[in-house]
């Protein structure tokens, strides 16, 4: 511990990984190691694919790669903290490190929930305006998108790891996860954390909150110009090019959503349920979305067996 003018601050924080099952941690990771390969693998192929084939050089698949970018920084991000408490017990971490973590843990899933926005606007354009759509989201346009996203998570967050800072910490040093997560690290202050509730709750509001429902209201109006469609191969044309995006938004947006509730609302919710939210939240996805696209788009399908080909001839 470290008195530093009228406050504590620890030195370091120690992390949790699977409550009550510390005897398998060997045992479990290997699932988790399989997820993280998944992940790593899967997001890379899907950039490499992207880069090499020229017929995928449009709006839909430069924000495809964004959200693979975005999955990858995820994975990175919790890695190395998870692997050390699973394969050497490495429970600590510098309390200046686990606010990094934190930082780019809630840029990344921000950026994703934007990315993710982004996707289901260039779905409602390419759907209901599809003449005008190489006019509206051209290369420049995707680009300033890009920046746009990746300046207002980094500037929404700026001041949380200040805020923490600021705050007394008691004797209670122990996360609930095997990452650092801003509800968690505040709860461990024994200080007024209002204003720490009040700006999360703002952030978290004004950007994932309103991306949620600029998404839902693109797939409203979606499904009104295609039911608006002449015949049902239109309509279920129209319909399979979102499929893959539908799911990983629900993939995405529903353990994001149960994980903010419980750290908010459920004080008796048991610890291994937290757990299992946080992972589900911050592994599945990037193992996920890999998967989904390459199943559900066929050109991408169709450029992953020619790589294939051409690496066997």
């Amino acid at each position: 511990w470290e008195l530093n003018g009228s406050f504590h601050q620890p030195s370091a924080f120690l992390m949790m990984g699977i409550p009550g099952l510390e005897a398998l941690h060997h045992w479990i990771s290997i699932p988790f190691c399989a997820l993280y390969l998944i992940a790593v693998l899967g997001n890379c192929m899907i950039l490499f694919i992207i880069k090499k084939t020229q017929s995928l050089h449009e709006p839909m698949y430069y924000f495809l790669s964004m959200l693979a970018v975005t999955d990858l920084g995820l994975v990175l991000c919790t890695l190395p903290t998870t692997l050390g408490i699973f394969w050497f017990n490495m429970r600590r971490i510098g309390f200046d490190a686990c606010l990094t973590q934190m930082y780019f843990i809630h840029i990344l899933s921000f950026i994703e929930s934007s990315v993710l926005l982004a996707m289901a606007f260039d779905r409602f354009i390419a759907i209901s305006h599809p003449l005008r759509h190489p006019s509206i989201l051209t290369k420049t346009t995707v680009i300033k998108i890009g920046l746009a996203i990746i300046m207002r998570g980094m500037v929404s967050l700026l001041p949380i790891p200040f805020l923490l800072k600021r705050l007394t910490y008691c004797g209670k040093t122990e996360l609930s996860h095997s990452f650092c997560f801003h509800p968690d690290i505040m709860n461990l202050a024994c200080a007024d954390i209002k204003v720490n509730v009040f700006y999360g709750m703002i952030i978290l509001l004004s950007t994932v909150g309103m991306d949620f429902i600029f998404i839902v209201l693109s797939y409203i109006l979606i499904i009104k110009t295609i039911i608006s469609l002449a015949t049902k191969e239109e309509c279920l044309k129209a319909l399979n090019t979102c499929v893959s995006h539908i799911c990983a938004v629900l993939v995405f947006f529903i353990p994001m959503i149960g994980l903010s509730m419980i750290h908010r609302f459920g004080k008796n919710v048991p610890p291994l349920v937290n757990t299992l939210v946080a992972y589900t939240y911050l592994i599945i996805p990037p193992a996920l979305n890999p998967i989904i696209y390459s199943i559900k788009s066929s050109h991408i399908r169709e450029a992953l067996l020619r790589a294939l080909r051409r690496k066997s001839e």
